[in-house]
């Protein structure tokens, strides 16, 4: 297993030692930020500035240090700490320098987390599911050393699609490809020299998940039947319009971007395929977290107050040219504007104005359940789905999931969340009293109950495991 994670790809790529607004830029695609030391290199400090007022706060409150690195990757996953530093919400509680250090790739957000920001790194930030766990388990580190992190709460739900190259269109290439016989394209592509080549933005995380759920719930083996690539988020518009490949999982903005540019268009939206379905999560090395406790609960509050903000439809004009600023997203915030707001034209005629189907922050929109809070069944999900697909051996489940259930217990702090929204006085019905959102359901009909991952496993009919 370990040499398995050890052929993930590293793409390796070092931030500046010792500079305080240092930011990892996005290289050859379309929108890109200034190079660093242009215009935007200030874009870290965002409003951290001594003109934003830092609150009274009590001094059991008070955080033990004002100063954190925290990475991000570009897409709608990542507002919640963009718009907590640019609304003065961290500074609000006295974490007056978060530096903001923009990703080139996930994988570059890995190889910064091990080196850390006293060697030019970070020290935690956004995440894509089970990261966390696999770096916590060395399992897609350098040397497989084992680096502790914590997960300390959801980002957000949905605001992801499945795009596909406009080639394709008319072709059954839907939520439910059964429906329309879309397995047929894949029947035909696959064995022949240019098989259906499908893209996610780091191997054997969500937004791979997302794309073989979807094959597979259609009758499609993606170990089999599919090509399978990993691809930064922001190579997708340009390596569709190369016509390199058929298909790319992503957040937003990239699948809707596709189909603004008219490369491709949308197949479904992962909110059609898991209603308010866990996304991208908020996670910081564990050794920084168990020295500054004070000031990781002072980092969450600034954060649920701008998953709060998010939430107000109201705000998401404002949110949008906040983010497609060149200091972050560097395109036309018209690009975010309508997904926003549930509004998607997907690109082949269909079009959707469903709120229900926006991303979602603070609250799952009319399910009314947290999305802030890290629910540990969700984590569950995750390391059931690695076990599915070969990427973690099946002791992780055996004896009730014994062994995943202790990987969660070290790695999801809920108990920390628990503590911030209680300091931010968060009424109690918003405050989760189990650790589990229950049984969840897919657009297939599978449901996956937590108290029984294996029940869900064998009910699946296309798998590794």
């Amino acid at each position: 297993m370990t040499e398995f994670f050890n052929q993930v790809s590293r793409r390796k790529f070092l931030l500046t030692a010792g500079a305080s607004a240092s930011v990892v830029f996005l290289k050859g695609c379309l929108g890109n930020p200034p190079e660093a030391g242009g215009s935007g290199g200030a874009q870290a400090q965002g409003n951290n500035s001594a003109a934003t007022p830092v609150a009274n706060i009590p001094p059991e409150q008070a955080p033990e240090t004002t100063k954190i690195s925290l990475g991000y990757i570009p897409i709608v996953e990542a507002a919640p700490l963009i718009i907590a530093l640019e609304k003065g919400f961290f500074r609000e509680f006295g974490m007056t320098e978060v530096n903001l250090a923009k990703q080139a790739s996930w994988g570059s957000a890995r190889d910064n987390i091990e080196i850390g920001s006293a060697g030019g790194g970070i020290d935690g930030g956004q995440w894509q599911m089970p990261m966390p766990h696999l770096i916590s388990e060395g399992l897609i580190t350098k040397g497989n050393a084992k680096i502790p992190m914590y997960v300390l709460c959801q980002l957000n739900t949905q605001g992801n699609g499945i795009a596909i190259a406009g080639k394709h269109q008319g072709k059954g290439l839907e939520l439910d490809l059964k429906a329309k016989n879309g397995k047929t394209v894949f029947d035909q592509l696959k064995g022949t020299s240019t098989p259906f080549t499908a893209a996610f933005t780091f191997a054997k995380v969500n937004q791979e998940f997302w794309i073989r759920y979807w094959l597979a719930a259609g009758g499609i083996n993606p170990d089999k039947e599919v090509k399978l690539i990993p691809v930064p988020a922001a190579q997708t518009v340009a390596n569709m319009k190369t016509g390199t490949m058929d298909a790319f999982s992503t957040g937003d903005p990239w699948p809707y971007r596709i189909v603004k540019d008219k490369i491709g268009f949308l197949a479904m939206l992962t909110g059609q395929m898991w209603a308010y379905h866990p996304e991208e999560y908020f996670a910081i090395k564990g050794e920084w977290v168990d020295k500054h406790p004070k000031a990781t609960k002072a980092l969450l509050k600034g954060i649920m107050k701008a998953q709060q903000w998010l939430d107000d439809f109201a705000n998401r004009d404002e949110a949008s040219t906040i983010l497609a600023g060149r200091n972050y997203f560097n395109l036309p915030a018209e690009i975010l504007k309508n997904p926003f707001q549930g509004k998607y034209e997907m690109g082949d005629g269909r079009t959707i104005d469903d709120k229900a189907l926006a991303a979602y922050y603070w609250k799952d929109g009319t399910k009314g359940t947290s999305t802030s809070y890290p629910y540990k069944s969700h984590d569950l999900w995750f390391i059931t789905e690695s076990v599915r697909w070969g990427f973690l051996p099946k002791d992780y489940l055996a004896d009730g999931a014994k062994k995943a259930k202790e990987l969660i217990d070290r790695v999801n702090k809920e108990n920390i969340w628990k503590e911030a929204a209680t300091e931010l006085k968060v009424a109690a019905a918003d405050i989760p009293t189990t650790t589990s959102r229950g049984v969840e359901e897919f657009f297939d009909g599978k449901k996956f109950d937590p108290e029984n991952p294996e029940a869900y496993l064998n009910s699946l009919q296309i798998k590794s495991a």
